[in-house]
């Protein structure tokens, strides 16, 4: 039996915990918040995006950063082993809409607790409100770590150390790039740091006036330049700074930080569904069926209450002209509008509210299949402190389980 130690209470660090503890280990896990898994709580908006229940191959698309790397752990740990691991141990879950999967009561307490219930059953010592401040090195080997806790220092000696710390954002969840400075002291390259499935500020103010509007079913386009990096179908929201939604997270992994000097421009098609030539001919057929009724008011059928004043001034209609008077020309003003509304993206918005860290530890100086650095031995990464990252839907989480998995299933 060995000893591991595990600096991290998350994702990542409670599967691990479990996997080295299943396999006769002395586990130690140390967090320094006062609970585990702060971030898996508040992830899906608190009903927890478990993973996604795609067929594994087609896992692989989503992960954008380092996918290869990953194939291994992948094949290893799946993502229905994962959904597997969590039905044996009780946990309900359910699959929805994209494949994703969460728990059966919503709520992601139920998937924290499973997995701190089967820690405390196989013995880990779990540590809260202790921060590991050093990571012990000798002869590119670990030796141990330094501990406080209660404002004393002792050192935990160990030839097996998992770091499980996650990244940078949402700091007030604990994630505050610990990792990341315990891998450099090791002599490992940190990549550049980025926020990761982060909202988006606007240029134009007038995004601003429909804030909390929630569009449904809209195609969203970004281009730069003239070049258009993604396109997706799906669910966006307007707020107090720009944009926001899952189709825009999703959206801002494909946007690198030059491109917005370059210039990025969000195109929003609030009528997938149709052409424009379908799209105007049901506009004229309102316009036949309503010939006495102002615009400002037909306009109505095609468009949600609140974007309403937004769209009428930047189609540049009097609102009080009359159905039978608008010309051709008019109508394909209002189609153009509707199916190619140009919005002018300023910046990522902060850290604080990246879902994800973009970037981390560099993953050529990791084996893929067992997650151990190649330059010191007994140190294994899990999770997000890793660059590796993937699009909204449960992915990221995937990441998180089947890189533990790998750690913990690895050390002999």
């Amino acid at each position: 039996m060995s000893k591991v130690v595990l600096i991290g209470g998350g994702a990542a660090g409670m599967l691990a915990a479990v996997i080295a503890a299943r396999g006769g280990h002395e586990v130690h896990l140390f967090e320094k918040n006062e609970k585990l898994g702060k971030k898996l709580y508040i992830t899906g908006k608190g009903r927890c995006n478990i993973t996604n229940a795609c067929d594994v191959e087609e896992l692989f698309p989503n992960i954008l950063s380092n996918r290869k790397f990953m194939y291994s752990s992948i094949y290893g740990f799946s993502n229905h082993a994962m959904m597997d691991f969590l039905t044996e141990l009780g946990l309900k879950i359910k699959v929805e809409r994209g494949d994703r999967v969460f728990p059966e009561s919503d709520k992601s307490s139920d998937v924290i607790s499973t997995l701190a219930r089967e820690m405390k059953r196989l013995g880990v010592n779990v540590n809260l409100n202790t921060k590991v401040t050093e990571v012990i090195y000798k002869d590119g080997a670990v030796a141990g770590v330094k501990v406080e806790q209660n404002g004393k220092v002792y050192q935990v000696m160990t030839e097996n150390l998992i770091i499980a710390t996650g990244g940078i954002s949402y700091a007030s969840t604990g994630s505050t790039g610990d990792g990341y400075g315990f891998a450099k002291d090791g002599g490992h390259t940190v990549t550049k740091l980025s926020p990761g499935l982060v909202p988006f500020n606007t240029k134009e103010e007038w995004v601003k006036d429909m804030q909390g509007l929630a569009l449904k079913n809209v195609q969203a386009t970004l281009i730069c330049g003239n070049k258009e990096i993604y396109s997706d179908f799906g669910e966006m929201l307007f707020t107090h700074f720009g944009v926001s939604g899952p189709l825009i997270l999703s959206a801002s992994s494909y946007v690198k930080d030059d491109m917005f000097e370059k210039g990025l421009a969000l195109k929003i098609d609030l009528k997938p569904t149709l052409s424009k030539e379908q799209l105007d001919a049901r506009i004229l057929r309102e316009a036949q069926e309503n010939i006495n009724k102002d615009w400002g008011n037909v306009i109505e059928h095609f468009l949600p209450k609140k974007m309403i004043p937004v769209m009428l001034e930047r189609i540049g209609i009097p609102s009080n002209k009359k159905m039978n008077a608008i010309t051709k020309e008019e109508r394909k003003l209002i189609c153009d509008a509707m199916k190619e509304l140009d919005i002018s993206l300023a910046s990522f918005r902060g850290y604080s509210e990246a879902i994800i860290t973009r970037g981390g530890v560099a993953v050529k100086e990791i084996n893929p299949t067992t997650m151990e650095s190649k330059l010191v031995k007994g140190l294994y990464f899990a999770g997000e402190v890793l660059d590796v990252d993937a699009v909204t839907g449960g992915f990221n989480l995937q990441i998180a389980w089947s890189t533990a998995y790998a750690a913990a299933s690895s050390i002999v």
